[in-house]
């Protein structure tokens, strides 16, 4: 372990071997920073919040700030970020509210590039990366794999899928389902995250499926779009994928679903 002399670790933090502190760092008292994290430099972490092992934080970040909402009086909110992560410069991560639940939570092997932020309260999978200048507001929750270009600015209690990718400058205002790409000032469905579901490994006969099912559920004739959703189930039963996509969308929820371009269904 070594702390470069420059940098303030108060008493009450916890950290693990081999951890890497930089100058002009300061690390609050109820910290907690895992094996082998490594602060480059001009980091600073507040609150009761704990890095996953081997995670990097670059300069300028600040982690465990207080949630961003006005008149907030909580003072045991949490920040949990997961093993493997890399926070570039300027990120910024807040603790949870009182009304959220107390707790903010980044999964494993998150990228965060320059001055991307996590509001208070959300909740972040696995493998998900944000690019520049992307934001999340309070209560966000977005699933493993999902993927957010640069300015992409995400309004509360939104939820994005797994799997998902939006588009750079987009306004994500509506929920996007798990694998689908989605783009616009205020987000429209532009079909299925072809690229990224081969990338994963799924099969051809999975990406079949819910190609078919994504046709179905927001191009079909009649009825509501839960009732295709419900369809589209009894159609692929054995496709846990297409069970995801109509999970998600028949899940209680705060925010409206995204929906698809009406400039004809996909091929």
């Amino acid at each position: 372990m070594t702390v470069h002399p420059t940098s303030i670790v108060e008493d009450g933090a916890v950290l693990g071997p081999g951890v890497e502190i930089g100058p002009f760092c300061h690390v609050g008292p109820r910290v907690t920073l895992g094996e082998g994290v490594r602060l480059v430099s001009h980091v600073s972490i507040a609150g009761i919040t704990s890095l996953g092992a081997r995670s990097i934080i670059y300069s300028q970040a600040v982690l465990g700030g207080d949630g961003q909402i006005r008149g907030n009086d909580f003072g045991e909110g949490r920040l949990e970020i997961g093993e493997d992560c890399v926070l570039r410069e300027m990120v910024t991560m807040n603790v949870g509210s009182r009304k959220g639940g107390g707790v903010t939570k980044v999964g494993a092997r998150g990228y965060f590039m320059v001055s991307s932020h996590v509001g208070h309260d959300c909740v972040v999978g696995n493998d998900v990366t944000l690019a520049n200048s992307a934001i999340l507001g309070g209560h966000v929750s977005v699933g493993d794999r999902a993927i957010f270009g640069g300015l992409v600015a995400v309004q509360q209690f939104c939820r994005v899928g797994k799997g998902a990718m939006v588009g750079g400058l987009s306004g994500v205002n509506r929920d996007v389902i798990p694998y689908a790409m989605a783009f616009g000032d205020h987000v429209e469905l532009a079909g299925l995250n072809l690229i990224g579901l081969k990338r994963s490994g799924m099969s051809r006969e999975a990406i079949n499926a819910l190609r078919g099912a994504y046709r179905h559920i927001f191009y079909g004739a009649g009825g509501h779009i839960a009732a295709r959703a419900r369809e589209a189930r009894a159609r692929w039963p054995n496709v846990p994928q297409v069970g995801e996509v109509v999970d998600f969308i028949l899940a209680d929820a705060k925010q409206e679903l995204c929906q698809a371009r009406r400039r004809g269904a996909p091929t």
